[in-house]
């Protein structure tokens, strides 16, 4: 059996936080486990971390220098001797395959001419995350993702050999948008279950919200997150469930300091910004509260966080955004909402509180649910699957 070299490029790589890092890194760490693979990572070295490091079994990861022209979207440092000492070394690997995750971020762009400039044939896997355009506070931004999306974006999406869809929204953007090839596979990511039950529920917050309903929001804080439409409806809660209610932000991002001005009087003082907090500390305070809200816009494949949460048995109030109406079943696992609005948000958290045996209920079915349907061991054998077909070919 021949060994296959898989690079992949992401837009980050831990410790650098978010859904698309773990992604990456739980996905390594399971395919790493079939000898048949050899793989590699390159990655900006956002925050600064080890420039080489081996993870799992034999997984070697390489941080190039690289900034960020806006939050969130870096580049790599072209003037600096080591990034392009570190890109030319891979040409000295004989990979099979080149795999790219969001058609956005720069590195993807870097994956994608590795893999076309070669002498040698391989084969370009593109993995993607996103399910609408760029939507951040910068209407310029938006603009320039917007060009680059419809350019570089669909000339990454049509010259692959093969393209993954994270889920079936992500299909679905990509179809209207990109190609129009049906035949593009959906592979849910995976959930580290037994890590996330080994995790111990935050004492300080539950001691210190022992008599309050504790709302729960865990992400980035950027616009697509809809943070402040989750804020604007804990204002409009009515006072006799507001004054029993707090909602916990986990996270942080660009929008953070605007986020805490729309709060206003009810900063500290009902709604609280814990900051960025690791893996860990993130679970914890999710399983110290009593409901998660996931308030998306379309932007995002399939939220990470709204799925651990629903790991950690707690009853969900979704929109039907990033994911949420392929997971979320209403009144089974968990409260759809119609769309993201305050209103619809409100409607939502009221319902639960309301019912605290629809709560239970809920949060149970959800984690069956994640248990049934989000199996790394199942979802990487599709990628080994597509992986030797592409090499075979």
């Amino acid at each position: 059996m021949m060994t296959i070299n898989l690079i992949i490029f992401p837009g980050y790589y831990v410790p650098h936080v978010g859904g698309l890092e773990t992604h990456v890194d739980e996905f390594v760490k399971y395919l790493s486990e079939d000898k048949e693979f050899n793989i590699y990572i390159f990655a900006p070295n956002i925050p600064k971390y080890e420039e080489f490091e081996v993870r799992y079994n034999n997984v070697k990861v390489y941080r190039y220098p690289a900034f960020e022209v806006i939050s969130n979207y870096p580049v790599p440092n072209i003037l600096s001797i080591k990034f392009w000492r570190m890109f030319f070394s891979l040409y000295k690997i004989n990979f099979h395959v080149v795999m790219t995750r969001t058609r956005f971020f720069s590195n993807t762009l870097l994956g994608f001419l590795f893999a076309k400039l070669r002498l040698s044939r391989v084969k370009l896997v593109h993995v993607e995350h996103g399910s609408a355009f760029v939507n951040v506070s910068s209407r310029l931004t938006n603009k320039i993702a917007y060009i680059y999306d419809k350019t570089i974006g669909k000339l990454i999406f049509r010259e692959s050999d093969c393209v993954i869809a994270i889920s079936k929204s992500v299909k679905k953007f990509i179809l209207e948008n990109f190609l129009d090839d049906l035949d593009i596979p959906v592979i849910y990511r995976g959930i580290e279950i037994q890590e996330i039950e080994n995790i111990p529920e935050d004492r300080e917050i539950k001691e210190r919200f022992k008599d309050k309903i504790k709302l729960c929001f865990v992400g980035r804080l950027y616009k697509w997150k809809g943070v402040d439409n989750l804020i604007e409806s804990y204002k409009i809660l009515p006072k006799e469930i507001r004054d029993r209610t707090v909602l916990i932000i986990v996270g942080y991002g660009e929008d953070l300091e605007y986020l805490k001005e729309l709060s206003g009087e009810y900063l500290n003082k009902g709604i609280y910004f814990t900051g960025r907090k690791d893996f860990k500390k993130a679970i914890g305070i999710v399983k110290s509260c009593d409901i998660y809200i996931h308030p998306s816009y379309r932007g995002g494949g399939l939220s990470t966080s709204l799925l651990q949460a629903m790991c950690c048995g707690k009853p969900v109030v979704a929109s039907p955004y990033e994911g949420g109406d392929e997971v979320v079943v209403d009144r089974k696992t968990g409260i759809l909402l119609k769309d993201n609005s305050p209103e619809e948000i409100c409607r939502g958290v009221m319902e639960f509180i309301e019912s605290r045996e629809l709560m239970v209920q809920c949060g149970r079915n959800a984690r069956r649910f994640i248990e049934e349907n989000f199996n790394w061991k199942v979802s990487v054998e599709r990628y080994k699957e597509i992986l030797r077909d592409l090499v075979k070919g």
